[in-house]
């Protein structure tokens, strides 16, 4: 047993650059970065009935990765550069961290589309080399969408590269495994969190979601035939009793354990109840009597 981290499970939250928003989306109008942040979310919320505004005028506010093993286990999950909470120090962490521990693959939920693209321009508005992120090695390249063995989007293996919709996200993905999904925030409300000065919160959303995405993940390696549904329910039990012992000083954790519910296994079944429901008296004869 190895405790080489194979794999980096990581979920990214993000704010709104209202400089930067107002300098390419109102030019000239005079508005502050909050004038900003509002009018585009007015916008947005009329376009699409959210007020999310897309990554490219974005930066992290929380980054929270997950460490785990070749064999699946749960090490340890770290919020960066908690309490600062510093946009340039989390990037640089965030591939810095990836390259120390000899590149391992990224795992996300969704995370092609946002959370990859996200932590990309964070390294180019922050000036952040990231040559072995960007190496050219034709279809093999780390950034080739098809390369899962640097990055597995648990939504593009679930929807075969989006030939299909995975309606209900992450939360409905956590739900169907009984683990707690979506507990009150939601990724559209970060903004209000963080304009209130409530960075800690976010922080706890981030982990909860990446909880979520470990678990995801494993069963994700049983339908791939990575690992056995056994494996997977021994896996969850250790998870589980991490989750409980950080829970102690982790009140995240505390909130994701009073949420949590067991999968209910169907193969588990009694089989002492099967034998004696088929051996008795009225039971139905499954073969004719010779």
């Amino acid at each position: 047993m190895s405790d080489a981290i194979s794999h980096l499970i990581f979920d990214v939250e993000s704010i709104a650059d209202g400089e930067l928003i107002a300098a390419v989306r109102y030019p000239g109008d005079e508005l502050s970065p909050d004038e900003a942040v509002a009018r585009y979310q007015a916008e947005r919320f009329e376009q699409t009935g959210s007020t999310f505004i897309p990554h490219t005028f974005m930066v992290p506010i929380a980054v929270v990765i997950a460490k785990v093993t070749s064999d699946f286990r749960l090490l340890d999950i770290k919020s960066l550069d908690e309490p600062a909470f510093r946009p340039h120090v989390m990037a640089k962490h965030f591939w810095q961290g990836w390259e120390a521990y000899q590149m391992p693959q990224w795992v996300t939920f969704n995370g092609r589309t946002f959370d990859i693209p996200l932590m990309e321009l964070a390294a180019f508005r922050f000036g952040i080399s990231i040559p072995k992120w960007f190496e050219d090695s034709g279809y093999k390249s780390r950034r080739n969408r098809f390369s899962t063995s640097s990055h597995l989007d648990l939504q593009e293996l679930l929807t075969n590269f989006s030939a299909a919709r995975f309606n209900g996200g992450l939360n409905l993905a956590a739900q169907t495994l009984g683990k707690p999904g979506k507990m009150g925030l939601s990724g559209d409300q970060v903004q209000a969190y963080y304009d209130r000065g409530d960075l800690k919160a976010i922080s706890d959303y981030c982990r909860c979601d990446v909880l979520d995405t470990y678990f995801v993940f494993l069963r994700s390696m049983v339908l791939t035939g990575k690992a056995t549904l056994a494996q997977e329910t021994d896996l969850v039990a250790q998870a589980k009793q991490w989750i409980r012992c950080q829970a102690e000083t982790c009140q995240a954790c505390t909130d994701y354990l009073e949420h949590w519910s067991d999968w209910k296994n169907p193969w588990s079944v009694d089989e002492d109840a099967v034998l004696a429901a088929a051996t008795a008296p009225d039971a139905p004869k499954l073969c004719p009597e010779s």
